[in-house]
C-alpha cells in the first residue's frame, strides 16, 4: 500500500474531484505540497510516495516509481510493478479518503508525469485526464498510444526546451504519437530545464479546470 500525503478539497463532499499527483525520481510528496494554493479548492490532492528507493539505483536518499533505461524506456518490471501499485491506489481511493470520488486525474512531475500517461492507456476511460509535467510516453510493452487507449483523452503536457533529464525532443515524439492516437492533448513549451515554472502550473489548472467543467 502507498503511503500518501492527502491535502483534501475544502469541502470534501461526495463526487469531489481528486487529482493523484506523482514526485518524480529520487523525491518524495514533499516536493509537490506547495502546488495544493494553486489548485481549486474543490479539488482534492493525493500525493502518494513511490514504491523503490531511489539509491537502490543511484538516483539519491528519495524514492522512484522505476528504473530508468534511458530514452523513453522504463526498465519494464519496475515500471509494471509501480503500475500495479497505482492501479491499487486508485481503487481505494474512496476508502482512504473516507468517501465518494469524482473524477479522478492522474499525473506529476517527470517520473509521475510517465506513471500516469501509461497508467491513462492502460486503462482506456478509467481517469478523466492527464497532468504531465515533464514526462515522457513510455515505451512498455503495456503502453499503447491507440485510437482505442487515447482517443479523446484529455492530456496536459507541459515541457521545458532545455531540460536535460527528459529531452524536449521526447516530448516532441510522444506528443506526435498521441495526437496521431486523437488524444485531446494541450501541450505547452516553456524556457526552462528540468522544472516547474508558476506560469506552468497557471496553465495545468487552467486546463483542469476546463476538464472538470
Amino acid at each position: 500500500m502507498l503511503e500518501l500525503e492527502i491535502m483534501e478539497a475544502a469541502e470534501p463532499a461526495a463526487g469531489r474531484p481528486v487529482v493523484v499527483l506523482m514526485h518524480g525520481r529520487g523525491a518524495d510528496p514533499s516536493d509537490l505540497v506547495g502546488l495544493r494554493s494553486w489548485f481549486p479548492g474543490n479539488v482534492g490532492l493525493v500525493l502518494p510516495r513511490a514504491p523503490h528507493p531511489g539509491a537502490t539505483w543511484g538516483y539519491g536518499p528519495g524514492w522512484a516509481w522505476y528504473r530508468y533505461e534511458g530514452g523513453d524506456r522504463p526498465e519494464p518490471e519496475s515500471y509494471r510493478s509501480a503500475q500495479a501499485e497505482l492501479e491499487s491506489l486508485i481503487e481505494e481511493l474512496p476508502e482512504r479518503l473516507g468517501r465518494e470520488v469524482g473524477p479522478v486525474v492522474v499525473g506529476g512531475f517527470s517520473q509521475g508525469g510517465t506513471m500516469g500517461l501509461g497508467y491513462a492507456l492502460r486503462r482506456p476511460g478509467s481517469v478523466a485526464g492527464v497532468l504531465n509535467l515533464s514526462g515522457f510516453l513510455p515505451d512498455h510493452p503495456e503502453v499503447r498510444a491507440t485510437p482505442e487507449t487515447a482517443g479523446d483523452l484529455p492530456v496536459f503536457w507541459g515541457h521545458g526546451t532545455a531540460d536535460p533529464a527528459v529531452p524536449f525532443s521526447l516530448a516532441r515524439r510522444g506528443r506526435s504519437k498521441l495526437r496521431k492516437a486523437g488524444a485531446a492533448l494541450e501541450s505547452r513549451d516553456y524556457a526552462m530545464g528540468h522544472g516547474i515554472l508558476p506560469r506552468e502550473v497557471e496553465d495545468a489548472v487552467a486546463w483542469l479546470e476546463g476538464v472538470l467543467g
